[in-house]
């Protein structure tokens, strides 16, 4: 076997990375999963509210800001290459959802809620430790 194939199958043959699936981390995953979806789908504010602290939120109204600022930098930069704001308020204007001009305007996204979805994530993620201990002191009443 030559060096270049010895190298492909020594490639194909491998193991992908480990995945941290301490209890820690499924928990952090699933809370940011469940606030995440809370802010993008259910349009609710998500508050974390530690004994002796004051509450600390993520607003549907940051969540917006973001999309905006999103949106306004791709068209500003030329990424937008259809009236997709113009479709989408004309279709809001009708009561109607358009989807595609919405994902135009923010652009292409693999997570679960599309690029609102990381938006909310990169906003929320500062809160999931102490949402954690939240629950736990919840837990302890």
């Amino acid at each position: 076997m030559n060096a270049t194939a010895l190298a492909q199958s020594e490639f194909d043959n491998r193991l992908p990375p480990r995945v941290s699936e301490s209890p820690l981390e499924l928990a952090r995953a699933e809370w940011l999963y469940n606030a995440t979806e809370q802010l993008v789908r259910f349009g609710a504010d998500v508050k974390v509210q530690l004994r002796m602290r004051s509450p600390r939120c993520v607003t549907v109204a940051q969540l917006e800001l973001a999309a905006d600022e999103l949106a306004n930098a791709r068209q500003a930069d030329f990424e937008v290459g259809t009236p997709a704001l113009g479709r989408l308020l004309v279709a809001n204007n009708c009561g109607r959802a358009d989807k595609q001009a919405a994902a135009e305007l923010l652009g292409q996204s693999d997570h679960p809620f599309g690029k609102l979805g990381e938006l909310a994530e990169a906003l929320l993620k500062p809160l999931v430790s102490d949402a954690l201990i939240a629950q736990a002191e919840d837990d302890e009443l």
